[in-house]
C-alpha cells in the first residue's frame, strides 16, 4: 500500500523528471513548500546566470569597466552573493578582489591608493568583497582609523567616485541590509557549522554589541557617499537567496546587453526588495 504523508524510495526510482516528484508528493500530500522554493530558486539562478554570462561577454567585446561592490554588516550575504555572481563567468575578463588589513608601507600611502590598483581594466568585471567603504563604518566602529583619517576620507570619496565615473568605469555599490536577529542566527550558524567556522572573526564577535554604532555611521555614509552618478543600491531582505536574485536582477538591468531580450527569466527586480538610499528631506 502507498504510505501517506511520505515519499518512499519507489516514488524517486519512479519519477523521471522534478515535475514528476513533485506531482507524487502533491498526490500523497507530502508538506514540499520549502522544497519547491528551493527548486524555484535554482532555476531563476540558473537563468540569471545565463543572462550574466551574456553581459560579461558584451562587457568584454565592447571594453567597459564595471565594478561591483558588496558592503554590508557582518554575516549578511556579500559572499555568498559573489560567489552566485562568478560561478559560470570567465575568469579571465573577471576578478575578485577581497583585500586583506592594509601592511604597514600601505597605511603610509594615499588610502585609496591600495583600491585604485584593483580596478577593472577595459573588458572587465572586478567584484569587491568589500571595499574603500571599510573606512566609512567598520573602520571608525573598530578604532582602525583616526577621527581625522575619518573625516579626509570622507570629503574625498565622492570626488574619488566621480572621477571614476568620468573617467568610465560603471561603479555599483551594494549595501546588504539584515535585521539584528538575521545577523544573531547566522552568527550562531557559523560557529556550529565546521565548514563556515573560519569565516567568524573577532570583529564579528563585536557585531551584535555594536549594532548602534554601526547604524551610526552606516547612515552618515549614506547620506554623504549617494550620489546621482554612484547611488547606493539597499537590498532589503533577511532571505539569502531573494538576496541573490534581486541584486543579480539589478546588475543585469544597468546594460542593454546583446541577447537581452531573449532573457528566460525577469531581470527586473523587486522593488520591495532593491532600491535606491535616499536623503531625508525632513530637517531637525
Amino acid at each position: 500500500m502507498e504510505e501517506k504523508n511520505k515519499l518512499t524510495r519507489a516514488d524517486f526510482e519512479k519519477a523521471k523528471t522534478k515535475e514528476e516528484l513533485i506531482a507524487i508528493a502533491k498526490e500523497r500530500k507530502v508538506p514540499i513548500k520549502n522544497v519547491l522554493n528551493i527548486l524555484q530558486y535554482e532555476r531563476e539562478l540558473r537563468f540569471l546566470q545565463v543572462e550574466l554570462v551574456k553581459l560579461q561577454q558584451w562587457v568584454q567585446k565592447n571594453n567597459k569597466r564595471v565594478a561591483i561592490i558588496f558592503e554590508g554588516r557582518d554575516a549578511a550575504g556579500k559572499g555568498g552573493s559573489i560567489r552566485r555572481f562568478i560561478e559560470h563567468l570567465n575568469p579571465r575578463s573577471m576578478r575578485l578582489v577581497a583585500l586583506s588589513k592594509p601592511t604597514e608601507v600601505e597605511q603610509g600611502q594615499w588610502y585609496f591608493r591600495r583600491y585604485i590598483k584593483q580596478l577593472p581594466n577595459p573588458g572587465e568585471i572586478v567584484f569587491f568583497d568589500r571595499s574603500w567603504y571599510n573606512r566609512a563604518v567598520v573602520e571608525p566602529v573598530m578604532g582602525f582609523c583616526t577621527e581625522e583619517q575619518y573625516k579626509q576620507y570622507m570629503v574625498q570619496v565622492p570626488e574619488f567616485e566621480h572621477m571614476l565615473y568620468e573617467s568610465g568605469v560603471e561603479i555599483i555599490k551594494f549595501w546588504f541590509s539584515i535585521s539584528k536577529e538575521e545577523q544573531q542566527a547566522r552568527f550562531t550558524s557559523r560557529l556550529e557549522n565546521p565548514l563556515k567556522r573560519w569565516k567568524f572573526s573577532p570583529v564579528d564577535q563585536k557585531g551584535q554589541a555594536l549594532w548602534k554604532e554601526y547604524s551610526f555611521y552606516k547612515e552618515q555614509m549614506f547620506s554623504r557617499t549617494h550620489t546621482s552618478y554612484c547611488p547606493w543600491i539597499v537590498i532589503k531582505t533577511n532571505n539569502k537567496l531573494e538576496a541573490r536574485l534581486e541584486s543579480m536582477r539589478y546588475v543585469l538591468s544597468k546594460f542593454n546587453y546583446d541577447g537581452k531580450e531573449k532573457a528566460e527569466t525577469s531581470i527586473l527586480p523587486d522593488p520591495n526588495v532593491v532600491m535606491r538610499y535616499y536623503r531625508s528631506v525632513k530637517q531637525f
